[in-house]
């Protein structure tokens, strides 16, 4: 099974990356190419998915992550402006931030620690799930958050979000 979703997957994501390309549909050729291609990724990736993978085919967590999308979007538009600030005045504070989160599997901490990280001016460095932290370089800490009592002042609304789509 972990193969079969693998590969839709990744075939699906060929369609919708060469869309277009031939009119609004694809061509002979584009179609057997997105098939090889689907099922050398499948075969590649089939562990790393694992038994879990029938979450990939679920249609609602697809639209968590469609709803997703503009939160993060959003995220990262408000971080561009406050590193080119940053980097046009010198006013910059940076340092590593241990982060308490709440949350329970893998999948959660994943989400969480790409989206810090696709967020301009942070980056997350580990991710501790014993430790319920993670441990995230922040371009400008302010004073008094050197050791945040919650995630929110790093993280914002991602950590909701991230428990929300891990589940």
């Amino acid at each position: 099974m972990p193969f079969i979703v693998a590969f839709l997957f990744a075939y699906i994501v060929w369609l919708l990356l060469t869309a277009g390309s031939n009119g609004l549909l694809w061509s002979t050729e584009e179609l057997v190419a997105g098939l090889i291609f689907a099922a050398i990724i499948g075969y590649a990736t089939k562990d790393i998915v694992g038994e879990n993978s029938t979450r990939f085919l679920n249609p609602v967590k697809w639209l968590g992550f469609i709803a997703y999308a503009p939160v993060l979007f959003w995220g990262m538009v408000k971080a561009n402006f406050d590193v080119a600030y940053r980097v046009i005045t010198g006013k910059i504070r940076p340092g590593i931030v241990r982060v308490p989160v709440d949350l329970e599997n893998d999948a959660q901490y994943t989400i969480l620690s790409n989206s810090i990280t696709l967020t301009p001016g942070t980056l997350t460095v580990e991710a501790d799930p014993e430790e319920k932290a993670l441990y995230v370089h922040w371009i400008n800490v302010p004073k008094g958050l050197e050791r945040p009592e919650s995630s929110e002042p790093v993280t914002g609304p991602f950590e909701k979000w991230a428990r929300r789509l891990g589940r």
